[in-house]
């Protein structure tokens, strides 16, 4: 027992079955045989914190009235003559308890899910990587964070709570009751805030891929919880949307000035409400998203058939682990953008033919979208996997109304795009434009709302990846009040860098016949493009710049690109 003395020491579950159960009340020995699980007691002193970080299976928390935890896994097969350790850590240090499962490995593959009940006075905090997440009831203060699973949490009926959501690709459904008695049930995309009473219980859930769910529990709360299932999510149409938002990165690993985040305005105690779309929401994730493409140093070819093994990550020269990795054979959701202004207007035809040029070059299982811009925004075709679907529509392509508006319709792009993928695809858009907005020096007519520098932000916070095409529309000037060729040159110059702070690639078009040979070249980088995703170690959130690069050193002829880092608020 000498171990057990000290400040901080570490058991098996195993062992820690071993330890407790010659001890255990008849109460908990009832428990082991309930639902066929085998409940563990474990003392927690009044306000201790709970953390469990589950890296191969789901977490499922039951909010209840005794002082104790009480802790129960899967079971894990063993080999036949061997005993396998079990994959389940126990630690304690002071009043904090710790609960691990780390990654299958191949001498213990078995997915492992954990359940417990903790006191209401617990400060609890949950962690999984692809394993879903489920609370019954709220505890002191809750943090649950997952990177591609699903969370459910159901809020008791008097309740006294602070709860802010996130779901950076999926979405929050609040169902019937969760604001306030009777109210409907909807759906949000990306991100909710809300509070009851005092917000006394501080509640902070994220997603990276996965749907949040709130439900509300029946009076009785937790006890008639927990002979009621998981119900599956119920989706509704939202009343509103509010785009989801990853860190936000800007900039390319080889060059571009580190941008200054803006200050979030600051949550007020108010009565359950949507986020607004211009605030960041403050949850306390620490995932970083990363879409990387990769080329040969030589050739300037996409490599494919990497593995995360390939790849290190370091954030501001320190390396990190790799939660998260999707090949370059994940599917897209794909926007193509045509700029329909100005000149392009009288070669409308050839800019059809290219458009289904992309389509046939796009691979099955990438869905695409058509969007034209002028002076107004239309969708040509919403996404759609349906090729046969898609150039009918583009058959059908007409020349919106207006002047040219380009920053206003790259930013309606990306947030048609995030609000209509799916969460477990990768997103890209790909804009054909010649660079000029009516904000421009002598480009007539009414321009964007946004500015250029504003747009850029808005793709830098893109949690995809942007691609330009440039199209020159350049004409000898007669007079000071035609476009002069500097404007022609900025243009092409602000394309490039939307490209740069999207983490694609600018490729430049002289004549319109040669945009199928572009599309072509822009589906194959979509086809070296991976996803990483990592957890930082500096937890800090003090909205400093911090800086990104990725390597390989096991394949020296590969170069990587993507955006080059993000502002930690």
């Amino acid at each position: 027992m000498e171990a057990a003395s000290r400040n901080s020491f570490l058991l098996t579950l195993t062992a820690l079955l071993a330890l407790l159960l010659p001890y255990a009340p008849r109460a908990a020995a009832a428990r082991q045989a309930e639902a066929g699980e085998r409940f563990v007691d474990l003392a927690l002193p009044e306000g201790g914190e709970v953390s469990v970080e589950n890296r191969r299976g789901g977490v499922q928390v039951e909010v209840w009235g005794e002082k104790h935890v009480a802790l129960a896994a899967s079971p894990v097969a063993a080999k036949r003559g061997a005993r396998a350790a079990s994959p389940v850590q126990v630690g304690r240090d002071g009043g904090a308890l710790s609960v691990r499962v780390g990654p299958a490995t191949k001498a213990s593959p078995a997915r492992v899910d954990l359940r417990l009940r903790v006191p209401a006075s617990t400060r609890l905090k949950l962690y999984t990587s692809e394993g879903p997440l489920e609370v019954r009831g709220l505890p002191a203060s809750l943090n649950a964070q997952t990177l591609s699973g699903d969370l459910l949490v159901g809020l008791p009926a008097a309740r006294d709570a602070s709860l802010t959501a996130q779901s950076l690709n999926g979405s929050v459904t609040l169902e019937e009751g969760v604001e306030s008695e009777g109210a409907a049930a909807r759906t949000v995309r990306g991100k909710f805030q809300g509070n009851w009473g005092a917000g006394a219980s501080r509640v902070q859930l994220f997603s990276g891929r996965g749907r949040i769910r709130l439900t509300a529990l029946p009076s009785d709360g937790v006890e008639a919880a927990r002979n009621t299932s998981t119900p599956a999510a119920r989706v509704s149409e939202p009343a509103a949307t509010a785009a989801p938002r990853q860190p936000r990165l800007a900039g390319t690993y080889e060059e571009g000035p580190a941008s200054q985040a803006r200050t979030p305005p600051q949550p007020t105690p108010e009565a359950p409400q949507e986020v607004d779309e211009d605030e960041v929401v403050r949850v306390e994730s620490d995932l970083v998203s990363l879409n990387v493409g990769v080329t040969d140093r030589a050739s300037g070819r996409g490599l494919a058939g990497l593995s995360a093994e390939d790849f290190r990550v370091y954030e501001d020269n320190v390396e990190q682990r790799i939660e998260h990795f999707e090949s370059a054979n994940a599917p897209f959701d794909l926007l193509l953008l045509l700029d329909l202004s100005g000149s392009t207007a009288k070669v409308t035809e050839t800019i059809r033919s290219a458009a289904r040029s992309f389509v046939a070059a796009t691979r099955p299982q990438d869905r695409v979208a058509v969007v034209a811009f002028a002076g107004e925004t239309s969708v040509v075709s919403p996404l759609t996997s349906d090729r046969r679907a898609l150039n009918s529509a583009i058959d059908r392509l007409a020349r919106p109304n207006g002047d040219t508006r380009l920053y206003d319709a790259v930013e309606y792009a990306i947030r048609h795009l995030e609000r209509e993928a799916k969460s477990e695809r990768r997103r890209a858009v790909v804009l054909m434009s010649d660079g000029l907005d009516s904000t421009m020096p002598n480009v007539t007519g009414v321009g964007s709302r946004l500015s250029f520098d504003e747009v850029r932000s808005v793709a830098q916070e893109f949690d995809g990846v942007i691609y330009t095409v440039w199209t020159s529309t350049e004409y000898e000037a007669f007079s000071p009040e035609d476009i002069q060729p500097e404007t022609f040159d900025l243009a092409a110059e602000r394309l490039e860098k939307l490209a740069e702070a999207g983490g694609g690639v600018f490729y430049e078009v002289e004549r319109l016949e040669d945009l199928a040979g572009a599309y072509e070249r822009v589906v194959a980088d979509l086809g070296t493009v991976y996803t990483i995703s990592y957890s930082p170690t500096n937890k800090l959130r003090d909205g400093s710049f911090r800086t990104i690069r990725v390597r390989l050193p096991r394949r020296p002829e590969a170069v990587a690109r993507g955006k080059r880092g993000y502002n930690a608020n």
